[in-house]
């Protein structure tokens, strides 16, 4: 049996630092909100390559004095809770006493500190021991410099992502802890260029400016709310500005960023079905009595257990809900009521006509400016009754067609019925006879260039196997086709067969870059968080392969000066959704981005249902046929259902 012993401090120094420090972002989340307990109002964040080569954090804090600098490095030793007691009440970001241990037993770390700004301290550790301290000079607070991150500890570096994602989780962490301070100013530069910078001035939609861009901010809504044991502040986006991930909700208790599933279901609540499977823009600050707040649960403090969580949930609702409502008020929505109360009226009048399925219009009948715009994919009334009009005489035309036809093919018949007994032996065959025995000969084992076993198949029985067969059109309703081929009845719904034939239109011309263009005469510009504006500065290419050609014009800015045709509708809003769908995917190979990218925007095309005419749905039939796959659409949603005379037979339970 092996005997038991005591781990060495600088093991149980680099266990804690697997707990703690997961990263570069780590490091700089525990130094910054060592910064912001040390009472500091202007923090400057410096990193190399990533993080990966150096981390700097200055801020202009209180200091340490020089004769604690080596308790500051050492394990649980911190000035912010005295006794057991204050775990109960704890106010402070900071309280473990773990981070800058943790940090030094798997860096290079070195220090400045001053607490009067006239005299200072410099120390250096590494792998947990102590290399040198030393008297200095420096402005009043600490600079803390951490090199070689996970040096000792080569393991560690095989899980860390690319140098580029460690910076968006650097870049995500301090928009976090900025949009919780608003009153400190804080600075992040990567490689000598500065990615943020807050004036520290208070005015949280000015964060929000500076981290998401001016035009966000413009429309962000304020909520406050408050009970006996909460105060809710924070900036909401409206219901038509939105995202596609929940990326963009920020939730933070007593300054603490956390993540937190009930009270961001609680921030969805408060905007009921206005968002449409979409996630809002939002920052909510929450001031709770420390004694209601449990942060010991989680070794980053992310995590938080919380009292009265159902009470806060109600009140973040109701905030989100009156601010919603204060935007409805002002909104001129009610300039459509007159002609809601119009339409009723003439509907009703239309119910108590006498002749009311009498199609004829009257000599008199004139169209109604108003009823000129009319909305998309509507039909103005004069065309409506002149189509019907038409399409009955055509009717009539092509059942006498149909009818002689058919009593011309009684009477000469021009194929076997196999399945009708005839009584005598003489078989009528076909005029493509000759042509179908001259291609079965052609397949094996008559042509003998392949080996017998090989199944005979002609190329019709291929198509059939893997496409849609040829179908006959039977009607239509409520939005769905309904077809026969063989004797088996085909359900269709036909948005889902429209978006799989706009999907793979779609998806051709972006894999064979036939993207046709259309040019702006002035360019659109599109403001991004720092975040998502350093994902998509690597996307250019992508972008213009799509049919966007964007360009970076700095300040976290892209400028648009063509869009592809394919793109329906307002474009600002579908370049948008678009653009969200790339950073929201975690989808590598461009491949894989060019299908996710048809399949959202053949979902936005076709959107809704329309009545086709028996022209347009036999045309959509006879293009589903060819359709990549004409079962269902690019998300999986059932676009055909066949139903052979067996599964009828078994519906109406025949045969038993």
């Amino acid at each position: 049996m092996a005997k038991i012993h005591e781990l060495s401090e600088n093991l149980t120094n680099q266990i804690a630092a697997g707990e703690v420090i997961e990263r570069p972002a780590s490091v700089v989340k525990e130094l910054v909100e060592n910064a912001i307990d040390a009472q500091a109002s202007r923090i400057r964040v410096e990193v190399q390559h990533s993080g990966l080569k150096q981390i700097s954090v200055q801020d202009n804090g209180s200091g340490i004095a020089p004769d604690q600098v080596d308790l500051a490095f050492m394990r649980h030793a911190t000035s912010k809770i005295q006794d057991e007691h204050d775990l109960f009440n704890i106010a402070t970001l900071g309280f473990r006493g773990e981070a800058l241990a943790s940090i030094a037993a798997v860096a290079h770390v070195e220090i400045l500190t001053s607490i009067d700004g006239q005299t200072a301290t410099r120390a250096a550790f590494a792998g947990g021991v102590k290399k040198f301290q030393e008297d200095a000079g420096s402005a009043k607070g600490t600079k803390i410099t951490v090199g070689d991150i996970f040096y000792n500890t080569p393991a560690r570096l095989k899980y860390l992502k690319s140098p580029k994602t460690e910076l968006l989780k650097i870049v995500d962490i301090v928009n976090r802890i900025a949009l919780g301070h608003p009153e400190i100013s804080l600075t992040l530069a990567s490689d000598g260029k500065v990615l943020l910078r807050t004036p520290g001035n208070g005015n949280l939609k000015q964060d929000v400016a500076n981290i998401y861009g001016r035009k966000v901010a413009e429309k962000m809504l304020t909520v406050e709310n408050e009970d006996p044991d909460f105060t809710l502040y924070g900036l909401v986006s409206e219901a038509n500005l939105t995202r596609s991930s929940r990326n963009f909700i920020s939730i933070l208790l007593n300054g603490r960023y956390i993540k937190n599933y009930q009270l961001s279901s609680a921030l969805l609540d408060g905007y009921g079905n206005k968002l449409g499977g979409k996630y809002p823009i939002a920052v909510l600050a929450i001031e709770a009595d420390p004694l209601l707040v449990d942060v010991n649960v989680h070794p980053t403090k992310e995590e938080v257990r919380l009292s009265k969580e159902k009470e806060l949930s109600r009140l973040i609702t109701s905030a989100v809900t009156e601010a919603l409502m204060d935007e409805d008020e002002a909104s001129p929505l009610f300039q459509l009521t007159p002609f809601k109360d119009k339409t009723q009226l003439d509907q009703l009048e239309f119910n108590l006509k006498p002749n009311v399925v009498d199609t004829r219009r009257p000599d008199d009948f004139q169209l109604e400016v108003s009823q000129v715009a009319e909305p998309e994919g509507k039909t103005d009334i004069t065309n409506k009754k002149e189509t019907e009009t038409k399409e009955t005489k055509e009717t009539a035309e092509k059942k006498e067609n149909k009818q002689e036809e058919k009593e011309k093919k009684t009477s000469t018949p021009e194929y076997v019925d196999l399945n009708q007994v005839r009584e005598d032996d003489q078989y009528v065959l076909t005029k493509s006879w000759d042509q179908h025995v001259k291609e079965q000969t052609a397949l094996p084992p008559f042509a003998g260039g392949e080996e017998a076993a090989s199944p005979v198949t002609s190329k019709a029985d291929q198509l059939l196997r893997q496409h849609l067969p040829a179908l006959r059109l039977l009607g239509q309703m409520g939005g769905y086709l309904l077809a026969e081929h063989g004797g088996d009845l085909y359900l269709l719904d036909q948005v889902a067969a429209r978006r799989r034939l706009e999907y793979d239109q779609i998806l051709a011309s972006l894999e064979k870059d036939e993207n046709y263009q259309q040019g702006l005469l002035e360019p659109l510009v599109f403001d991004f968080s720092v975040y998502d504006y350093q994902k998509l500065k690597d996307q250019l290419p992508l972008l213009r392969q799509l049919g966007l050609e964007m360009e970076d014009f700095g300040q976290n800015t892209l400028l648009m000066h063509s869009y592809p045709t394919w793109l329906k509708g307002e474009v600002t809003v579908q370049v948008r959704e678009l653009l969200d769908q790339l950073l929201s995917s975690r989808e590598n190979d461009g491949k894989s981005l060019l299908k996710l990218v048809a399949a959202k925007a053949a979902e936005s095309n076709v959107s809704r249902r329309v009545n086709l005419t028996g022209a347009e749905a036999a045309d959509l039939l006879l293009r589903l046929q060819t359709a990549s796959d004409p079962y269902r659409d690019a998300s999986g949603q059932v676009a055909v259902v066949r139903l052979s005379q067996n599964d009828l037979s078994k519906l109406f339970k025949k045969g038993k």
